[in-house]
């Protein structure tokens, strides 16, 4: 089980919320919804609701809530009664069993949120735990050149992340989680720091904020796992050309070979770089990459992009 990774997928429906705030959208899958979704009025905690059906379903094999239409599953979800058979309940624990009814409880207000849920006995006890994991010599200056690249050189690396698979981040896997001391996903300024004490750098970098303000692309004040991964790939993952031509396919929204400021635009818009992208940027972007310009980003262009990338990081210690 040590050795698994759980990834997480599907956002399409996903929505911020603010403390103390409300949803109304009646939206979600019958088997994991909760029932203050179907009423209309729910706040994050919605969420633990269906973790908890996640986790009974992984650990029995069959939903807690079952039916032959999604009106019975739904009916069966608004009652909330939780039946642990023995048949798909042998050997585990009564732990194990403990969080799943906490989690799916009918009166959000009884049910763990996600800290509580962490904290709970059988998570500290029985999920793994990162090993302690070494820095690498070169982690201050990678994070450092990162955040010195243009914001479309930062989308790109982002793309490229997001698609690695877990052969290819699994040490990059491993550092972060030795950072992510509270184990949230998320890693602030003072676990960055902690982090660094740990691996016995003396003294720490005194532009540490710049370096972590530059690295945070949607501006959250913290480092999430994508952005991490982003900041800290080696070139050798980056500068392939199979890699880099999927990257670019992300930006050339119509597939003619071309990515155009207005398919720049479109593309860094939509997703957490950290502010709009507007004209000036654009166009700062292309007198950067546009060679030969005629007003747009080709292939060639891209990988010489990407090629200068990988002569900065020799370049720089």
């Amino acid at each position: 089980m040590a050795s698994n990774v759980l990834k997480l997928i599907d956002f399409g429906l996903s929505s911020k919320f603010t403390d103390g705030g409300l949803m109304s959208s009646r939206a979600g899958t019958p088997y994991y919804v909760a029932p203050q979704v179907l009423a209309g009025r729910y706040n994050h905690l919605c969420d633990l609701w269906s973790a908890g059906v996640i986790m009974y379903v992984l650990l029995s094999g069959v939903p807690p809530f079952f039916g032959q239409t999604d009106q019975e599953v739904l009916a069966k979800v608004k009652q909330g009664h939780l039946n642990f058979r023995s048949r798909d309940w042998s050997g585990i624990s009564e732990d194990a069993k403990e969080l799943v009814r906490m989690l799916v409880k009918m009166d959000p207000e009884d049910r763990l949120d996600a800290e509580q849920a962490l904290n709970h006995s059988w998570i500290r006890n029985c999920a793994p735990q990162a090993s302690n994991v070494s820095l690498p010599s070169n982690f201050v200056p990678k994070l450092r050149r990162f955040r010195c690249r243009s914001k479309f050189a930062k989308a790109v690396l982002h793309v490229i992340a997001s698609q690695l698979n877990e052969v290819q981040i699994k040490s990059l896997r491993e550092t972060f989680l030795s950072l992510d001391s509270n184990g949230d996903g998320l890693l602030t300024l003072s676990e960055l720091k902690e982090g660094l004490s740990q691996a016995g750098l003396t003294q720490l970098p005194q532009d540490l904020k710049e370096i972590m303000e530059g690295i945070d692309a949607d501006g959250s004040g913290v480092i999430d796992y994508t952005e991490f991964l982003a900041a800290t790939i080696e070139k050798r993952q980056y500068i392939q050309e199979d890699v880099c031509w999927t990257a670019f396919r992300v930006f050339d929204l119509n597939s003619d070979g071309k990515i155009t400021p207005h398919e720049l635009r479109m593309v860094m818009n939509s997703g957490k770089m950290d502010s709009v992208v507007d004209i000036h940027a654009t166009a700062d972007v292309l007198k950067e990459v546009d060679a030969n310009g005629d007003g747009a980003i080709d292939f060639k262009e891209f990988m010489a992009m990407m090629r200068g990338m990988s002569m900065n990081a020799d370049a720089v210690p």
